[in-house]
């Protein structure tokens, strides 16, 4: 049976270990994007910093920012929920991913991982969610990331009208000494 968002929200202790992973399974009331094709964005939950993740009519989860990015982050939704437990962080693997470029996700990935702050809660929301929801580890979540962004063709836009632009940003890690130290 696939995963799918009911699965999810139905299991109390996986929402608020998913919660603790900075994903939460309220969505927003009043709509505040729309998506090219897509009649009624089905939005299934949000992030801390006000995106939203949507699923789409394909299967596949498009996030978007409240900062005006958006993207197709995943193919299925057990492939977000993967994506979410093996790097919480993914947002910002995204934030220094050089303009959309593999290795420096991969780099951005290493040094963010070695930064956890609460790395043994972390890691024990990993196994409890993986445990619940009997879901398996992904083989190579950055590069599932970077594919789905680098396939997405969701236009999404803002309520003037305006489309948003691509999740890939252009910063590196070597932007910020902290995440360089630890890449070292």
């Amino acid at each position: 049976m696939p995963l799918t968002p009911e699965v999810v929200t139905a299991n109390r202790a996986v929402v608020g270990r998913l919660a603790s992973l900075d994903v939460s399974f309220v969505p927003d009331e009043e709509p505040w994007f729309t998506v090219d094709g897509v009649e009624t964005p089905r939005q299934i939950g949000s992030d801390g910093s006000g995106g939203a993740l949507v699923l789409l009519p394909s299967l596949n989860v498009l996030y978007v920012s409240s900062e005006g990015r958006a993207g197709i982050i995943a193919g299925t939704f057990e492939a977000f929920v993967q994506l979410v437990v093996a790097r919480p962080y993914w947002l910002d693997i995204l934030k220094f991913s050089g303009g959309g470029d593999l290795q420096e996700m991969r780099r951005a990935a290493e040094a963010l991982e070695a930064t956890l702050d609460d790395e043994d809660e972390i890691n024990e929301a990993r196994e409890e969610i993986r445990k619940s929801l009997d879901l398996r580890e992904a083989d190579d979540p950055v590069g599932a990331l970077y594919e789905a962004i680098a396939a997405s063709d969701a236009i999404v836009r803002a309520t003037d009208g305006s489309p948003f632009t691509t999740l890939f940003n252009r910063f590196s890690i070597d932007n910020n000494p902290m995440l360089r130290n630890a890449a070292a």
